[in-house]
């Protein structure tokens, strides 16, 4: 297990995240999404979720949580647990052990896996994806990316199906378990006053290193209308990224579609008001940008024909001081802000240990800061319309 000690007198809390990391494939999301769940609800020290509770409780209120995220090529199973900081106790307790040992418990501590709790776990991971289009927005953003990147694992719904589903029990869930954990990365990060004192078992993992899967552009852009019971229409349009510069993407995407002073923001929802929203996200790890709109239904064509017109403006260099430095210091500030948040800042290093970029918080932001006009319009010269997809209406 890789140990990442993050030191920081900003809080009166620390942070304990645990991570396991395996390769992304389509027909293991499901298992992974439910044994999160089955994992919390208790262990062989704690056989119920009342009594991880009644820990908690004991620990000043700490707080436990957990989930799952995919990136890039990889899958990752998330476990936090917040505790006071230890100058903050009655009796100068050291929370922080006991924290990090309940948390290793909840993950480690199984000798098998109880059978209501996986059936229990099973009718909520299924109640959970059943309901992903409640969401319209998020739903439609999801099935963009399934589209986009059809054949590729990272099309996969995080969260997993149905259908496999139903084919888990619990003998077979431990069995898996028992085999992600010989195979898989684990990373504990802790951030906080006072942590290097934590005393931290040796656990075995493998160090996983994932190709990264190019993706390529259809000769034509893929155009998808899917039809629900919808007001109004979610537009997404998804570019393929095939320029290395991440910094002068990231740039580009800001002024795309960043912020308020965005081009689409000013061009598809304020001049044209053809949007009820307009923004773009970069997929980082993927090498995508997402452009996201809500539009009435019939201003479609429009749409699609005013998101163009900026794209092709950026290839252009038709970028205004004004679009550039807002982008940059709406970027800038993001940044920053990853130092005031305890989870945003183990997130970011370990996203940068990952990937074995190893950039700290302050080189990313001189990166950023250097970039320039001429590099985000090199950039926009290797960005490519993908995918269009369109929730629509039945009518």
């Amino acid at each position: 297990m890789q140990i990442t000690k993050l030191e920081s007198n900003k809080f009166k809390t620390n942070l304990s995240a645990l991570f396991i990391t395996i390769p992304l494939k389509e027909d293991e999301c499901t298992k992974n999404a439910l044994l999160t769940s089955v994992l919390r609800r208790g262990t062989e020290t704690y056989k119920t979720q009342e009594e991880i509770s009644k820990k908690l409780e004991e620990l000043y209120g700490a707080g436990f949580n957990c989930g799952v995220d995919k990136t890039g090529e990889y899958y990752i199973l998330k476990f936090y647990l917040e505790t006071l900081e230890n100058t903050y106790t009655l009796s100068g307790e050291n929370i922080l052990q006991e924290g990090i040992n309940l948390l290793l418990d909840i993950v480690f501590n199984h000798e098998a896996f109880n059978k209501e709790y996986v059936r229990q776990e099973k009718e909520n991971l299924k109640k959970l994806i059943e309901s992903r289009k409640d969401n319209k927005a998020l739903y439609a953003k999801e099935r963009c990316i399934e589209y986009m990147f059809e054949g590729d694992p990272y099309a996969t719904y995080k969260f997993g199906n149905v259908e496999d589903l139903e084919k888990i029990n619990e003998i077979n869930l431990f069995e898996y378990y028992k085999n992600l954990l010989e195979n898989c990365r684990i990373d504990l990060y802790i951030i906080g006053n006072n942590i290097n004192d934590v005393q931290i078992p040796d656990i075995k993992s493998k160090n996983i290193i994932q190709e990264n899967i190019k993706h390529i552009s259809p000769e034509t852009v893929k155009i998808i209308k899917e039809k629900q019971e919808v007001t109004q229409g979610k537009l997404i349009v998804g570019l393929n990224v095939e320029c290395e510069n991440k910094a002068a993407v990231s740039m580009y995407n800001a002024i795309l579609g960043g912020g308020a002073n965005s081009k689409l923001f000013q061009n598809v929802r304020e001049k044209a008001s053809l949007a009820y929203s307009a923004g773009s996200n970069y997929i980082r790890r993927k090498n995508a940008i997402l452009i996201r709109t809500g539009i009435e239904i019939e201003n479609y064509d429009k749409a699609v024909a005013i998101i163009e017109e900026q794209l092709n403006d950026m290839k252009s260099g038709r970028i205004s001081d004004e679009e550039f430095d807002s982008a940059k210091q709406l970027l800038i500030s993001s940044i920053e802000l990853i130092e005031e948040s305890k989870e945003d800042k183990i997130t970011f290093y370990f996203d940068q240990n990952l990937f074995e970029e190893n950039l700290s918080v302050d080189e990313y932001k001189k990166m950023i800061e250097s970039v320039t006009k001429e590099q985000v319009i090199e950039a926009a010269n290797k960005i490519k319309e993908d995918t269009i997809y369109f929730l629509t209406n039945n009518k």
